[in-house]
């Protein structure tokens, strides 16, 4: 599987209180996204708002994308919403 991830913009979604993002998985567009309360805990995100997301995300944007292929790869390629827990997984945290 292939996953690549382009440099399409992350939007904030407010109902969801995520930050949703796009990867290519074999060529195929798919949304995956990170939870606020995953930005807070392991980004520095100091509220759920897309002032404090945004930046969080910019900030972690090489470990989201690292741990969302790992996830992409475990799915089968499949959407996936990246929590705080999963940042804490054995085998994802960071170097």
């Amino acid at each position: 599987m292939h996953i690549t991830f382009p440099d399409d913009p992350p939007s904030f979604d407010g109902d969801e209180l995520a930050v949703h993002f796009t990867a290519l998985v074999d060529g195929e567009t798919v949304v995956c996204s990170i939870s606020a309360e995953a930005l807070e805990d392991h980004f520095g995100a100091e509220s759920a708002r897309e002032e404090d997301l945004m930046p969080a995300f910019e900030r972690g944007e090489a470990r989201i994308r690292s741990v969302c292929a790992e996830a992409l790869d475990d799915n089968g390629g499949e959407s996936v919403v990246l929590r705080s827990g999963l940042f804490r997984v054995a085998g994802l945290e960071p170097d």
